[in-house]
């Protein structure tokens, strides 16, 4: 397995705040975490997670021309309950066999101050695509044990499932809904350096 190669020691500063140094960033999948959240019954936190997917981050000089490419594999969808995984694996859901991708492709950043920044994109989910923008913090560049620069970033929003045709849904005999239409996206990122 090849090691990581350096390139750039650490954060570097641009108008005064701190962001990773320039180039290709490939997400290191088993250190980052693509989790979403939904309500069960209308009260009920349910969390889960994809467990397979590939993306990267290009930083560019100025971060603001930034872009980043992800792909999810949406089989991996893990909540931890084989029957409601086998529920969102199906037409009801994600309908795997007929779109087994999520994508994320980034069509702009800008800074919010401070270690916050703005990251719009296109979302692209049972083979509908919407813009999201996602609340992003950036937390720092280190080495790492063989020579090579990592960058931690973290990311959320929230969407309406229902704008991406994920419709299923049951009534609940007291009013409301079985499954909530909102839903919380959560990732934190590690990602590696590349070299040249």
């Amino acid at each position: 397995m090849s090691q990581p190669v350096a390139r750039g020691g650490a954060s570097r500063t641009w108008n005064g705040v701190q962001f990773p140094s320039a180039g290709t960033w490939v997400l290191d999948p088993t250190h980052t975490t693509v989790e979403f959240e939904a309500r069960h019954l209308m009260v009920a936190k349910v969390k889960g997670r994809f467990g397979e997917f590939e993306g990267a981050l290009h930083i560019a000089d100025d971060p603001t021309q930034s872009s980043t490419n992800v792909s999810i594999r949406a089989a991996s969808v893990d909540t931890g309950t084989q029957q409601r995984d086998d529920h969102l694996r199906s037409s009801d859901f994600f309908d795997v066999d007929k779109y087994p991708q999520l994508t994320f492709a980034c069509t702009g950043m800008e800074h919010d101050g401070g270690d916050d920044w703005k990251l719009h994109g296109d979302l692209t989910i049972h083979g509908v695509t919407r813009p999201v923008t996602l609340k992003t913090e950036y937390n720092g560049q280190a080495g790492d044990p063989w020579g090579g620069q990592r960058a931690f970033f973290s990311a959320e929003t929230k969407i309406d499932r229902e704008e991406w045709g994920l419709t299923w849904n049951a009534a609940l005999e007291a009013g409301g809904w079985m499954v909530s239409k909102e839903i919380k996206l959560s990732i934190e990122i590690e990602s590696v350096l590349q070299s040249d």
